[in-house]
């Protein structure tokens, strides 16, 4: 039987992640091994190029005598060393909570919980957003033992809440983020496409590495035939009768229209997607990130 160190991180992950000799390249900035060659704002090493200013972006970088000749804001770049920073969203609203053998949630802690375990045993900096409809809890980047056991503690603490707003969660926290990295959401997405992609569009502009996890149970990617059945939505409680023969075509199509939906949109923006059932292992999501 596995041994617990934390309720969502087991001795023989730990065991696991230690044979891992490729860091997550997917994830670097540059190459992720504590201390990575990257293109970074302000006073360094060498300077690097210009770039366009967005919004979000220091102002006290801007290049003005650039400014002065052309009317556009412009910031320079520079070559330095730096440590990667991973900020990780975890979707912790109340259909989150859904799950016959393991639930969403629970599934995506112990994914949550092993990636901060990678990402500071690189000696790298790692973030964590619990959010439903709101931000409820967050951890600023950090990379010592004690911060980890802070995330972990969290995870153990979390449940599901309210109910999902993506959208909302990427808003409010772009703010937060001040330095580009990698944005890891895991999710089931249960908000609309466009929304979220909208709200991702800050983050594309300041070239974050975004990479999307749509967790969801088996049984939510195929309605099982059980006749007649009390169907209730588990963020606004409502409920309907219905028979599932009647309904399963139904929503087999809507599903589907959703995932593709999510699909062409990550395709345009160049966003990894990744549709992840819970009856796969966690490490599954981690392999997609070493490649």
């Amino acid at each position: 039987m596995a041994k617990f160190l934390f309720k969502y991180l087991k001795s023989e992950d730990i065991r696991k992640l230690s044979s891992f000799e490729f860091a997550p390249k997917a994830l670097a900035e540059g190459y992720l091994s504590g201390r990575h060659k990257s293109f970074s704002r302000g006073n360094s090493i060498e300077f690097r190029d210009y770039r366009q200013f967005v919004s979000g972006d220091d102002p006290a970088h801007i290049d003005w005598r650039v400014l002065a000749r052309t009317d556009r804001r412009y910031l320079r770049t520079y070559e330095q060393e730096t440590n990667l920073e991973c900020h990780v969203f975890l979707d912790s609203s109340a259909s989150m909570g859904y799950g016959k053998k393991i639930s969403k949630l629970e599934y995506a802690s112990f994914f949550t919980a092993v990636l901060c375990y990678l990402v500071v045993k690189n000696t790298d900096k790692v973030s964590l957003q619990i959010f439903d409809d709101k931000i409820r809890n967050y951890f600023p980047p950090g990379s010592t033992g004690r911060h980890l056991n802070s995330l972990l503690h969290a995870l153990e603490s979390n449940f599901a809440g309210n109910k999902t707003s993506v959208s909302e969660a990427l808003k409010r926290s772009f703010p937060l983020l001040k330095r580009k990295g990698t944005l890891v959401v895991v999710s089931d997405f249960f908000d609309d496409p466009a929304s979220i992609f909208s709200a991702l569009s800050p983050y594309l502009h300041r070239h974050f590495r975004i990479h999307l996890f749509h967790v969801l149970a088996p049984e939510e990617m195929d309605l099982a035939e059980i006749g007649y059945a009390t169907f209730e939505d588990m963020e606004t409680k409502r409920r309907i009768v219905a028979n599932s023969d009647n309904i399963r075509k139904q929503y087999k199509n809507a599903m589907d229209d959703h995932i593709n939906a999510m699909r062409q949109l990550a395709v345009r923006r160049n966003v990894d997607y990744q549709v992840v059932k819970t009856d796969s292992h966690y490490f599954n999501l981690l392999d997609r990130l070493v490649k």
